[in-house]
């Protein structure tokens, strides 16, 4: 299997939002408009909660502004986890927090990474522009982990 790549449909997966009960397939969250989605190793981790996560609520606004429809957060996390995380950075309204339990949504896209120190399989770091389902925009970190090119005020969904 290869990674996920511009121009590819993305997988009907489900997701997770507030709780086990609440599925949010990703191929419906992004039929027929413009999101920006970013993925991280972990919720509450140093660089996803210290620059990550804070930089797309900064930038909320704008991409909205800009025609965004949806900004969405993904980490291999439960959706309680998710959902705390989402509430400590106060991002009702301008961004919706997904868990992928199992890593379902990841491992179909080729982006997963082994992290021990995290509990094991996690998500790269990475971010994308998708439009009508489909990849327009990819932003993979080269080591996985770093805080580079997957960064909110990096993307150039403007085009």
């Amino acid at each position: 299997m290869a990674p996920v790549k511009v121009g590819d449909k993305l997988p009907s997966v489900d997701l997770f939002e507030d709780s086990p009960a609440n599925k949010v397939n990703i191929c419906d969250l992004t039929a027929g408009k413009k999101v920006v989605l970013f993925a991280v190793p972990g919720a509450f981790t140093p660089g996803c909660s210290k620059t990550h996560l804070p930089g797309y609520v900064e930038n909320a606004d704008k991409m909205k502004a800009d025609g965004v429809g949806e900004i969405v957060c993904v980490s291999v996390n439960d959706p309680y986890v998710m959902a705390a995380w989402g509430a400590q950075h106060n991002t009702k309204g301008k961004i919706r927090m997904l868990a992928d339990p199992s890593g379902n949504f990841i491992k179909a896209l080729d982006l997963g990474t082994n992290l021990p120190p995290l509990g094991g399989f996690r998500s790269k770091r990475f971010s994308m522009v998708i439009e009508d389902s489909k990849v327009q925009e990819l932003n993979v970190e080269p080591d996985g982990t770093g805080l580079s090119c997957s960064l909110a005020d990096k993307l150039k969904y403007k085009k």
